[in-house]
């Protein structure tokens, strides 16, 4: 793929997750969580992107969100399981998401907050219609995602760079 390639990177927060007496990188989904995963999972089915790969937390509420939201895709993408990803700072998140392949055309990421909206709203030096507004007034909660574009190589990702083209929240 060449440099004018255009590329969409996804950012899904994690559904609702439980507080049980376990370690913070433990902690399950809540009955909430359970439900609006596959909900998030079919409106990602419905934005029509073919997924090349997802790069999710090591979290147990990342991989459980993962794992009902994928069963609502038309076909499943290469998963990597990143434990980068899991309270991971703005600067790591834009490192990480510059080690991915240029073979990668559409990625999805499951993560946490702060990190999915900091994310969102740095690359997102454009927006259309109302998305960005929306995203900034909504906090991003679970189960939300982002939609944003850009052109160019994965290692030339930065700041501003992208596009913030769609924005979902399941309780909006």
């Amino acid at each position: 793929m060449s440099v004018d390639t255009p590329r969409r990177i996804v950012l899904l927060r994690h559904a609702k997750a439980d507080w049980p007496q376990v370690s913070d990188h433990e902690r399950p989904l809540a009955e909430r969580g359970r439900k609006d995963a596959p909900v998030a999972g079919r409106k990602l089915a419905d934005t029509g992107i073919s997924f090349d790969q997802a790069l999710c937390s090591t979290a147990v509420r990342t991989r459980e969100t993962w794992k009902l939201a994928v069963q609502e895709l038309p076909h499943r993408p290469r998963t990597v399981y990143e434990e980068r990803l899991y309270e991971a700072s703005l600067g790591e998140l834009i490192a990480l998401l510059n080690e991915t392949s240029d073979d990668v055309r559409d990625l999805l990421v499951i993560g946490h907050n702060p990190g999915m909206h900091g994310l969102a709203d740095a690359l997102a030096g454009e927006s259309e219609g109302d998305t960005l507004p929306r995203m900034n007034r909504s906090g991003f909660p679970t189960a939300a995602f982002a939609v944003i574009t850009f052109t160019g190589t994965w290692k030339s990702l930065e700041h501003g760079a992208g596009r913030l083209v769609d924005f979902w929240a399941p309780h909006e």
